[in-house]
């Protein structure tokens, strides 16, 4: 592999896997989506999903790669010589990375650029209007956002470069918990505002009459999406995973910090709505146009500017959780590249760095300057978004459930998730039932619902 030398810990490996898991997906899209779709009653079904599907789908991701030690694209033949054609969905894995991370690079300029802003004072006292102009200003911008794309590209180029152990383990040890204690400062200042208990109630209590059928299925893509499975990023992570870690009790540690992060974001973000008077379905704009004026409603008339502060560091902690899933899906680019030749780590790290950041480039300023309609409502950017949200990691987790349910060796499987036979695995069959026949049909929902939704659309 790019770099064979796996995790050195299981803390290691769970802090790495769950960096990979908590991004944007969590902080930034999970509290807009269950404040579109109920609170509470989307919060339980969700639950239900990202442990009942979205952990299996994780496991079977791992088993793929630790028991091949290979990327995405060579582990499916390596795990089922007869049937080559597989290959190509590891290929398909890695065109999603690629877009994806193009796609990311651009929220993640955008996030950084707030970090800067709410630090020099520039969104200080702007109200709700004046955000959401700032907002459309800056991201139409043709060299503001392009800037802190590059400046952000670059700190995740610089991990990556540095290896597995002393790159990416090393920085998601100490950035995993940076952004757990900064969330947790948050939710006990947004706990404390006044007004604060409606958010509680919105977010845990369950009414079920809020809860549509899409909204049942917007629950179980955000599953998918959280865990960031479907793209082969936990293949290359399973690959680094040491071969005497339980593959279940890691994946349920994964899954376990990776909701409850989610589930902190929505208790930090929806109690300081409500305390203010605010929509919770504010959609995508929640964190960029909403929160900012929460934040603004902190400051005082004279002294500390509380909410300047609070919102630096909120953004501070959005960069972190976005920089630890930006992280992964390079790495995963990089080590397809370089697997037959790992000495050449860094000159494939420049290389796709450079490649992403001109596909996010364009993106970025397909919202501004070469703004256009390419296909029905969507610009370039919608486009990419669109592909990326309702095609990639659906079809890639379906593929890899169809894979490993019905096509791997089922010896194999065994034997990886008992650790050759030295742990009981009473829970094989289940498993093997989820893969074979639940999660097929739970993927083949969220593919065709997002088709249809994206046709009347």
């Amino acid at each position: 592999m790019s770099d064979h030398k796996g995790f050195t810990s299981s803390f290691g490996a769970i802090a790495a896997a769950v960096g990979s898991a908590v991004g944007l997906g969590n902080i930034w899209r999970f509290p807009y989506i269950c404040g579109q779709y109920g609170g509470g009653a989307f919060l339980l079904v969700y639950l239900c999903f990202v442990f009942g599907i979205g952990m299996m789908l994780m496991i079977t991701e791992f088993v793929i790669g630790r028991h091949t030690g290979k990327t995405p694209v060579k582990a499916y033949e390596a795990m089922s010589p007869k049937h080559r054609g597989w290959r190509y969905a590891g290929l398909l894995g890695m065109v999603a990375c690629f877009l994806i991370l193009s796609l990311y690079l651009v929220i993640s300029g955008w996030t950084a650029n707030y970090v800067f802003d709410s630090a020099r004072g520039a969104l200080t006292g702007l109200d709700g209007d004046a955000l959401e102009r700032y907002f459309n200003v800056f991201s139409r911008s043709a060299v503001r956002p392009v800037l802190f794309i590059a400046v952000f590209l670059l700190l995740v180029a610089l991990v990556i470069m540095g290896g597995v152990q002393k790159g990416i383990e090393r920085v998601s040890k100490i950035l995993m918990p940076v952004l757990v204690v900064l969330l947790l400062i948050l939710c006990v200042r947004s706990a404390t505002l006044p007004g604060a208990a409606k958010g509680f109630e919105y977010l845990f209590s369950v009414d079920f009459s809020k809860l549509t059928s899409e909204g049942v299925l917007a629950a179980l893509g955000q599953s998918l999406f959280s865990l960031s499975v479907g793209m082969g990023t936990m293949i290359v992570y399973g690959s680094y995973i040491p071969k005497d870690d339980n593959l279940l009790r890691t994946s349920v540690w994964i899954t376990v910090c990776d909701t409850l992060i989610a589930v902190l974001a929505g208790v930090a973000i929806f109690p300081a709505v409500f305390a203010n008077g605010l929509s919770p379905d504010g959609g995508p704009g929640l964190v960029f146009k909403v929160l900012p004026v929460v934040f603004n409603s902190m400051n005082p008339a004279e002294g500390v500017p509380v909410g300047t502060v609070f919102a630096v560091v909120f953004f501070v902690l959005l960069v972190i959780a976005a920089l630890t899933s930006a992280i992964s899906l390079l790495e995963t680019l990089v080590a397809w590249r370089s697997e037959e030749k790992p000495h050449h780590r860094v000159r494939y790290t420049v290389i796709l760095s450079l490649g992403v950041f001109v596909l996010a480039t364009v993106l970025s300023l397909s919202n501004g300057v070469l703004d256009g309609k390419i296909v029905g409502k969507f610009n370039l950017f919608d486009l990419a978004d669109h592909i990326n949200s309702v095609y990639l990691p659906p079809i890639g987790a379906l593929l890899t459930v169809v894979f490993l349910g019905w096509v791997a060796n089922k010896n194999d499987i065994k034997d990886e998730l008992s650790n050759h036979g030295s742990i009981a695995i009473p829970w094989y069959g289940i498993f093997i039932f989820i893969i074979r026949y639940v999660a097929p049909v739970a993927l083949l929902m969220v593919l065709v619902t997002g088709i249809i939704s994206g046709i009347e659309n």
